[in-house]
């Protein structure tokens, strides 16, 4: 299975794309404005999108894929998220004032969207592929994400301070080939990086100590201003730590 990133920045401006992860063909995890990158066709073969959470960069092209390939598809999309966040877009995107209810349209009954509430735990299997919401901790209720295939596995933090429960589970995954996690801030900005709910670089090695030095961790959600900074200030020499870049395919 291979993973391509779309979007993994905290921000946008030039070639920065905001999260958005495409596991193979059919499966997005995010919709941020990475989602964006994929051409017509490709958007038209999503089935499945994995939320973390309800927040808009992790939000954003979600309306507009809906939008765009409505008139393509005999089926609808599935919206796979917590409870918290299927209510959250219900109530604040998808209410007729911000973006039409696509669960009800074309018709009610057969709209292209369909949501699937998800809990910490649980997992789903598509195309040979085992996708299991992760627990996190943020500003909102939030997952992260544990990819498996046949091969190898993939964990994906989502937008997370530090989690021991996170950490305790991918600490048992068999065949575990890299986690992605997020590092939103620079030292510099600590402080809101603890009131915000996010990993800064001190943060996040502490809770790498806890971890496997030889699996590969791949850094995500970079402000842009502070990305070359947080890269510099999370190199501790002991764990391999490089940062996520759009473009990129990882295989597991």
């Amino acid at each position: 299975m291979q993973l391509y990133v779309l979007g993994c920045s905290g921000g946008i401006g030039g070639a920065a794309r905001t999260t958005s992860l495409l596991l193979g063909e059919r499966i997005l995890i995010d919709a941020g404005t990475g989602a964006g990158e994929l051409s017509l066709d490709a958007l038209c073969k999503i089935d499945h999108v994995f939320l973390t959470h309800s927040h808009f960069d992790h939000i954003a092209c979600l309306p507009m894929l809906l939008d765009t390939v409505i008139g393509a598809r005999s089926r609808p999309v599935t919206v796979h998220a917590l409870p918290e966040t299927i209510a959250a877009l219900q109530a604040h995107v998808f209410n007729w004032q911000i973006w039409p209810d696509f669960s009800v349209i074309p018709e009610n009954g057969n709209g292209v969207l369909r949501w699937a509430p998800l809990a910490v735990g649980e997992s789903r299997d598509l195309d040979g592929l085992r996708i299991t919401a992760l627990p996190a901790q943020h500003t909102v209720p939030a997952v992260g994400y544990l990819f498996e295939s046949p091969t190898g596995a993939l964990a994906f933090s989502g937008d997370s301070a530090d989690c021991p429960a996170f950490w305790e589970t991918v600490a048992g995954v068999d065949r575990l080939r890299g986690l992605i996690v997020e590092t939103a801030f620079s030292e510099r900005e600590a402080g809101l990086a603890r009131v915000s709910k996010h990993y800064s670089p001190s943060t996040l090695l502490a809770a790498l100590q806890r971890f496997d030095a030889t699996i590969d961790v791949w850094l995500t959600h970079l402000k842009p201003l502070d990305a070359a900074r947080i890269v510099a200030e999370t190199s501790n020499g002991i764990h391999r730590i490089s940062a996520l870049v759009g473009g990129q395919t990882l295989q597991f």
